[in-house]
């Protein structure tokens, strides 16, 4: 069953396979057979969720296609799931094994971009898909949908599940659905990735701990009277110098990156309030805690010296 699924995966990730492949099983061309059948309908969605470019937790329109196209082909659809409005599951048979595909949407800030293979954005700092979640939730769909024709086919028992899965840029709608427990009785859960290669891995990914720093200080005009204010943007600018000096002594495989997502609108004005996004990563989980604390401190130490609150 979980070998039949993993095909499935190979055959949305873009291996170049058709029916007429002699290197196939019969059920292999079953599934196949489906996907040449019903390709029209899956680039037309992938297509319209490209168009759309919503914004994590944001999706409302690019969850809706892919629910509509998974109840219309037999999958009971429940929306909303741990408080998101975005996030559904869609199941389809009954017992074991059960077998789960995660199924993401959601754009980037500020990669709009046109079909196109060179930098050529729809509209400047508009959201865009980079990393293809357009493909994702509908090639997850598809994936499901087939393995339901093969099931009813062969007589199959077991349950499928389609997790949809917003804002798995920035905020792990994912994450949320674990720790709810909606995985907790899944026997495996089957994603994919566009990549250089076509092949099936159970290689690990980066463990991940994000969170915005925001840091506030007092007002003042920085020509008139700058003694008088107290830069919330120095405070960010600090603790990005303090976790720069820190990456000398972290283990190669740890990745700590941030972004400055607010500074100041004007220079003449000593910012009041400034932010900055980070996010550590590391094989281990312990090691992204134990990371992370040492970031918090680096953002402690820089309000302390910058005199600022966190």
């Amino acid at each position: 069953m979980n070998i039949k699924t993993t095909l499935l995966f190979l055959v949305f990730s873009g291996i170049n396979l058709n029916a007429q492949n002699t290197g196939l099983s019969a059920t292999e061309k079953v599934v196949v057979q489906h996907i040449d059948k019903n390709k029209a309908q899956y680039e037309k969605t992938s297509l319209a969720i490209w168009e759309l470019a919503e914004l994590g937790f944001q999706e409302d329109k690019s969850t809706l296609l892919l629910q509509n196209l998974l109840k219309e082909n037999g999958f009971n659809v429940v929306s909303g799931q741990e408080g998101m409005p975005t996030a559904f599951i869609a199941e389809f048979g009954e017992g074991k094994p059960i077998i789960g595909f995660l199924a993401e949407y959601d754009a980037l800030p500020g990669l709009s971009q046109k079909v196109s293979a060179n930098m050529e954005p729809l509209e400047e700092r508009a959201p865009g898909h980079a990393c293809g979640h357009h493909l994702f939730g509908t090639g997850s769909a598809a994936a499901a949908i087939a393995l339901k024709d093969w099931m009813i086919k062969e007589k199959i028992k077991g349950t499928i599940r389609v997790y949809g899965t917003p804002a798995e840029e920035g905020g792990g709608g994912k994450v949320f659905m674990a720790r709810g427990g909606l995985l907790d009785d899944v026997d495996a859960v089957l994603t994919w990735h566009p990549a250089s290669r076509n092949d099936a891995s159970a290689e690990s990914s980066l463990a991940i701990v994000s969170a915005k720093f925001t840091f506030k200080g007092v007002s003042a005009h920085a020509a008139m009277a700058p003694w008088r204010g107290r830069s919330a943007l120095d405070g960010v600018e600090a603790m990005n110098d303090m976790v720069n000096m820190m990456r000398e002594h972290v283990e190669p495989d740890a990745r700590i990156h941030y972004a400055i997502t607010n500074g100041s609108m004007a220079p003449n004005v000593v910012p009041a309030k400034a932010e900055v996004y980070y996010i550590v990563r590391h094989p281990e989980v312990k090691e992204v805690i134990r990371l992370f604390e040492r970031v918090k401190k680096c953002a402690q130490g820089a309000a302390i010296m910058r005199l600022c609150q966190i």
